[in-house]
């Protein structure tokens, strides 16, 4: 099973990854430098994931080093800091640490005798654009879906100076458009200010404008599905959630026959000193998953929780509609224990008709231990489950564990992406 899983290439449904077009910050041999660039990747990005952030200053807290004076710190010094505390002074034993061990012992370097400084020199050697290719054969990932978020000055600016951006095979775009759905009165002025007729009550020609807009960005990204991030406050029926939905954004999925994509449970910036390190996560209504189910039946929708007790019911909903499609362990859950637990549970529940993971990947090389470590966990779940099988007297061969390697990893993903 180990072995079929391997050798499975993988479409990655949900990252926040991108080429090199759209600018790199990380000094490389190509010379190119772009401070606000979105393609994250080398030693440096890996060791201040902000997971590794807010486990830092479970060691060293803000009475030590404020934040304030953490954040003026330049990203090689914050590295550095991570990197005495976390891996030299303790042993590298959480996830996340041990992801950072996992892909430089990958990648060919051995972070124990070399240090952070001879690993920069093995970085600053690379080309952006070939080293995609060698992370993505290292991981075995065939295709890497994006997450590009319209709202994001940044990343819109480079969407309107360069049309041809994404015009990389090796990754697809997703529109992702969170404050449309949380903070509509909000963006109805922004709209506005893209030229886009909108108003506050989103009813008439506000709504078709509403419309025109996602369209205008689904034909500019080329976008493969619609994607947001929740709270645990969701709710639907409900408020102010439920117009933009029902009148904008669900309309527009069926007209295009695309997915629409809910990440639900994240709480934002509870501590705001952390930066992206400061989000938690908590228990939201899987009724509300199930009543979109039910209320929408022509269209799709893959849906991610972050708590752990939302597992089992959303399981249980995906049973009862085949337009939902559990995705992933997201974020926190993204720990060993976690999806071992996860994706048992969902195999024995809905067999292997659900997406066991996604990378979530900020950092290019963290493509390579999501991988290595979530296969490991699956690999031995199904190995146990086909123990459970043959002892029920199924014969179970090389040609079932191969297709059921190629629907959990591939096909899963783009039959449902692609299905009328």
């Amino acid at each position: 099973m180990i072995r079929a899983l391997a050798e499975q290439p993988i479409v990655d449904m949900h990252t926040h990854l991108y080429p090199p077009s759209f600018g790199t910050p990380v000094e490389n041999a190509t010379g190119r430098v772009d401070p606000a660039g979105l393609m994250l990747w080398g030693v440096d990005e890996l060791v201040t994931y902000h997971y590794l952030v807010a486990e830092v200053y479970r060691v060293v807290p803000a009475t030590e080093l404020p934040y304030a004076k953490f954040w003026g710190l330049t990203k090689r010094e914050q590295a550095d800091h991570i990197w005495k505390h976390l891996f030299r002074e303790r042993t590298p034993i959480s996830e996340a640490c041990r992801g950072v061990v996992t892909t430089l012992n990958r990648l060919g370097l051995d972070p124990q005798s070399e240090g952070l400084d001879g690993i920069r020199r093995f970085f600053a050697e690379q080309d952006p654009d070939a080293y995609i290719d060698r992370v993505m054969e290292l991981a075995n990932v065939q295709r890497i879906i994006m997450t590009n978020a319209v709202f994001d000055d940044n990343e819109h600016n480079r969407w309107l100076a360069n049309p041809g951006i994404a015009a990389d095979s090796r990754f697809a775009a997703v529109l992702r458009i969170d404050p449309m759905v949380v903070e509509w009165q909000t963006t109805w002025q922004r709209l506005r200010e893209w030229g886009y007729e909108t108003d506050s009550d989103l009813t008439g020609r506000s709504v078709e404008e509403a419309r025109r807009f996602l369209r205008d960005w689904l034909d500019r990204t080329k976008a493969v599905y619609i994607a947001v991030s929740l709270p645990p406050t969701f709710r639907y029926p409900g408020e102010s959630d439920q117009s933009v939905l029902d009148r904008v954004i669900l309309p527009v999925c069926e007209e295009r026959g695309i997915p629409f994509a809910m990440m639900i449970g994240s709480r934002r910036a509870v501590n705001p000193d952390l930066r992206d390190a400061g989000d938690m996560g908590g228990k939201s209504d899987v009724a509300s998953v199930a009543n979109l189910g039910a209320s929408y039946p022509q269209n799709r929708f893959f849906v991610t929780m972050l708590a752990r007790e939302d597992q089992h019911e959303l399981a249980v909903a995906a049973r009862k509609f085949g337009n939902l499609m559990p995705f992933g362990c997201w974020w926190f859950l993204n720990n060993p224990s976690l999806v071992e637990e996860i994706t048992r549970m969902r195999i024995e529940l809905l067999g292997t008709s659900f997406i066991p993971q996604h990378s979530d990947a900020r950092v290019l090389d963290q493509l390579v231990y999501k991988w290595d470590h979530s296969k490991q966990i699956i690999a031995r779940v199904l190995a146990d489950k086909y123990a459970d099988l043959v002892c029920s007297g199924w014969t179970v061969t090389e040609d079932s564990l191969r297709r059921d390697a190629r629907l959990l990893l591939h096909d899963n993903y783009l039959e449902f992406l692609t299905r009328h």
